[in-house]
């Protein structure tokens, strides 16, 4: 899913082994983007797990915070659905800790390392035509 704010913004799903980009779009949104073109938003599924090159930082809020975040790999997730016009796309990281994507900084890149699992398979479904009877004996 992409922020409410990216929706004017060109934007594709996420695939495993995509090379993205934290990138900010609009004067309050960063978000992903493809690595081979900044102009095109990536969007990410709740449970989607990432891989950094380099420890996350954070933008530097007040002062006294710490902008970086002692790791590498981190879910997607989407919190406070429920309040509108606020920001949703957050990552959570192994401690627990869970930082808005809008608040890191610009430039660092991640990988996608896997999909969240869905409740169906699309592909995998067979026609109800095309399964075998059923045998009773």
């Amino acid at each position: 899913m992409c922020d409410f704010s990216l929706e004017a913004v060109r934007s594709r799903p996420a695939k495993v082994g995509d090379k993205l980009t934290t990138h900010a779009f609009n004067w309050a949104t960063t978000g992903f983007c493809a690595s081979e073109n900044k102009g095109m938003a990536v969007c990410l599924l709740p449970g989607t797990e990432l891989s950094f090159a380099e420890e996350v930082r954070r933008q530097r809020m007040p002062p006294w915070s710490r902008d970086v975040i002692k790791h590498r790999t981190a879910i997607f997730r989407q919190i406070n659905r429920k309040v509108p016009y606020t920001h949703h796309d957050a990552l959570e990281f192994p401690d627990g800790k869970i930082v808005l994507l809008t608040f890191l900084e610009e430039g660092q890149q991640a990988t996608v390392l896997q999909l969240p699992a869905t409740h169906q398979d699309e592909s995998a479904r067979v026609p109800e035509t095309e399964r075998a009877p059923l045998v009773s004996s």
